[in-house]
């Protein structure tokens, strides 16, 4: 019957330890309190400085070679689809204005005034999820499409309002203070204000 391998190479570790402990006790047991000779190490030489070059590593042994890399162009690096980034401003040139940041879904909730052509009324957006979309309610709408939505979601810029059965009711753009779109089925413009 053979021993597992594992078995084998603990047993051989083992017996390594144990040997290497006795071997300091061949010449007879040190002297009680003798302490055992301290032996200075030799001075290490200091590693001069210079400058440092680099290089890259040839390639492994029957490793697959990689594509040559290119230099990025003119005006930025294209990374992950992104367009270059601007030239850094001149002296005397204005500055560009950094774009607006996009509104975020937490920002749109809460009560919103509607007012479309047949009307005013209310609207409120809620954080409380509704399956993958968000909690709507429609309060005093006479626009039969307004008065049925319960539930919205933002995305891509855009905030949706649902009716009960899940189409749309319509779709609008803007900021966290006022949204301005259409009613989905009519095409009529509605806007949103806090």
């Amino acid at each position: 019957m053979t021993k597992p391998l594992w078995l084998t190479t603990a047993v051989l570790c083992s017996a390594l330890a144990l040997g290497a402990c006795s071997s300091t006790r061949l010449g007879g047991p040190p002297a009680r309190g003798a302490a055992a000779p301290i032996t200075e190490a030799p001075p290490v030489e200091a590693v001069p400085s210079g400058p440092v070059e680099a290089a890259p590593l040839p390639p492994l042994a029957g490793a697959p070679m990689a594509p040559e890399m290119t230099a990025p162009p003119a005006g930025g690096t294209d990374i992950a689809g992104l367009p270059p980034a601007p030239p850094p401003p001149t002296l005397g040139s204005p500055a560009p204005a950094p774009a607006p940041a996009p509104s975020s879904r937490t920002a749109m909730v809460g009560n919103w005034s509607v007012q479309t052509s047949g009307g005013s009324c209310r609207v409120q957006l809620s954080s409380s999820p509704a399956l993958d979309l968000y909690r709507a309610s429609a309060s005093g709408c006479s626009n039969q499409d307004l008065s049925k939505v319960n539930a919205w979601d933002y995305r891509d810029g855009e905030v949706y309002l649902y009716q009960t059965g899940g189409s749309v009711a319509a779709r609008l753009r803007g900021s966290s203070s006022s949204l301005s779109g259409v009613l989905a089925k009519s095409g009529a413009p509605l806007s949103l204000t806090r």
